[in-house]
């Protein structure tokens, strides 16, 4: 099988993997900016890590790279919106894709989302830059959760949520 081939073939089946909608939140100065994310992956529990991978090529890995620290915001089903912008749908870019939705910024300066199911702040802890992406464990410092609202899911190219049984 052909590399194009293999990889049209890879981002089909990927596609299959039901996930859940992050956006992730990068601000260094009067710069901000993210990306809407459907793997965030815990690592530790003691203490509490998360993991992200981020394109090398996007907006947003230079501004985490420079400040050093990035948030994780866990999207509730009312919040398509902010995944669109955050996806760039649009043409959004950089600080315009903070429109739609409340934000508040923490004291170390990570935007997180009052909407938000559950939202983390992190510190870069360790990165690994493999092929094209910058694979991020951070350590988590600041913690909000908004129980209750159903989360948004993407699966084969669309939004929807998961309510349970």
């Amino acid at each position: 099988m052909n590399d194009a081939l293999l990889n049209q073939e890879f981002r089909a089946a990927m596609r299959q993997l039901a996930g859940g909608v992050s956006v992730i939140t990068a601000a260094n100065g009067n710069e901000r900016t993210g990306l809407t994310a459907t793997s965030v992956v815990s690592i530790s529990m003691d203490p509490p890590e998360l993991f992200i991978s981020v394109n090398q090529t996007s907006s947003s890995w230079p501004v985490i790279e420079k400040a050093g620290k990035f948030g994780i915001n866990v999207l509730q089903h009312g919040q398509q919106i902010v995944a669109e912008h955050f996806s760039g749908k649009g043409g959004r870019k950089g600080d315009d894709r903070y429109a739609d939705d409340d934000w508040y910024q923490t004291p170390d300066g990570v935007w997180l989302s009052r909407r938000a199911l559950a939202a983390f702040a992190c510190d870069v802890e360790k990165v690994w830059l493999h092929r094209q992406h910058a694979l991020i464990a951070g350590k988590v410092t600041r913690i909000d959760i908004n129980p209750g609202p159903k989360p948004l899911a993407y699966w084969q190219g669309h939004y929807g949520s998961f309510s349970g049984q």
